[in-house]
């Protein structure tokens, strides 16, 4: 929207988070059945001094298009029951109730476009109950299938619930709902032999009352049509020795919108496949570390499918020294410096020296490689 400096932007978000979770597990029987019951709060806090958009030219600032202090709450309670009908077959039951609350004060009252940014402060809750159920049943020693289903929520971008103005032309803008419903359902197979080999095997499907989503480039929301995820999850360990395992996760994804539209089905963003294998190694004196590699396969960017990302491959390595006190770990990421796409969006821009336009893939980068310590203290 700028021909003469381009559409360049920087983003910016800077936070703490704070939380905590604690439970509470107890034993009992009912009817002669054996029984375990937990129950249980979380919360987190984010304090997010502030999260930004700002129009740039070669990385220099040139006017702020929209930035916010910004408050985020979540808390939850829970409660679950396991009951034991017998040698082979279990129950699990849960039930979950979570509260959202979201404050945002606008930073700047005009922006670059001379649009009045305070209608946009603002303050915005929402809550959430949840059921969810399993059924396990031991096929033998070392073969166990079961059934879920659960509902559960998706939480949207704090700026979208309490926005009523475009950062970029003034014009009004709905807000959208802080949670949206989900229902998800799985089946799936586990085995372990020889205390050696553990494996799964699942099949599952999640469907969402809406696609939410906060669009970084233009400051604003989007809520999207209904859609529907299925698909396939692998995860295997095998430990070689006793001091060496090796592990794969792959999962398979097919994820569209649920009403068809002209313009396609397709959720832009959505990983179709993803894969992870690695090695870890535990050694006498209190030394353990790993190698892992990640794979995360082409996404489409556009609702018909026409335009995809790479994929994107990176691996990681960790060595760390425990003993009863203290945890001392050292981590390499992105081991082999790869500059892979982490995120890729496909959109129209206009850079300072073309006369128009054009749609074009816009992508960031991996992080480079990364050297990053850290040390714990148990009590």
């Amino acid at each position: 929207d700028d021909p003469v400096n381009g559409d360049q932007f920087e983003q910016v978000d800077e936070r703490w988070i704070y939380g905590g979770q604690a439970s509470y597990v107890w034993h009992t029987e009912l009817a002669g059945l054996a029984m375990s019951n937990r129950i249980g709060a979380d919360l987190r806090y984010d304090d997010i001094s502030e999260v930004g958009l700002y129009h740039t030219q070669n990385r220099q600032r040139l006017g702020t298009v929209r930035s916010d202090d910004v408050g985020e709450l979540s808390t939850g309670v829970f409660a679950e029951n396991t009951l034991y009908w017998s040698d082979n077959l279990r129950s699990v039951i849960g039930l979950r109730y979570d509260y959202y609350d979201f404050d945002v004060d606008t930073r700047t009252a005009v922006n670059r476009n001379g649009v009045d940014l305070t209608p946009n402060s603002g303050n915005a809750s929402d809550d959430n109950i949840a059921l969810k159920g399993s059924l396990i049943y031991a096929l033998s020693s070392e073969w166990e299938t079961y059934v879920s289903a659960g509902q559960g929520l998706h939480s949207n971008d704090a700026r979208g619930t309490t926005i009523r103005v475009d950062p970029g032309d003034g014009s009004a803008v709905e807000r959208v709902d802080p949670l949206v419903d989900s229902m998800g359902y799985e089946i799936g197979l586990r085995g372990f032999w020889n205390q050696r080999l553990n494996a799964s095997l699942a099949l599952w499907q999640l469907d969402l009352d809406s696609e939410l989503l906060f669009v970084g480039d233009a400051g604003n929301t989007e809520a999207s049509r209904a859609s529907r995820r299925q698909g396939v999850e692998f995860t295997g360990y095998y430990r070689m020795t006793d001091s060496l395992t090796l592990d794969l996760e792959y999962a398979w994804t097919d994820a569209e919108f649920k009403d068809h539209a002209p313009e396609g089905n397709d959720i832009p963003g959505a990983i179709e496949h993803v894969a992870q294998a690695g090695v870890s190694a535990q050694f006498a004196g209190g030394w353990y570390g790993s190698v892992r590699v990640r794979y995360f396969g082409e996404r489409p960017l556009t609702e018909d499918g026409s335009v995809t990302s790479g994929a994107t491959t990176v691996v990681n390595m960790k060595a760390a020294y425990e003993t009863r006190d203290w945890v001392f770990s050292a981590d390499v990421l992105n081991l082999f410096d790869s500059d892979d796409h982490d995120i890729d969006y496909f959109y129209e821009s206009q850079l300072a020296a073309e006369t128009s336009a054009v749609e074009d893939v816009h992508y960031h980068v991996m992080e480079p490689r990364t050297l990053r310590f850290s040390a714990g203290y148990k009590f």
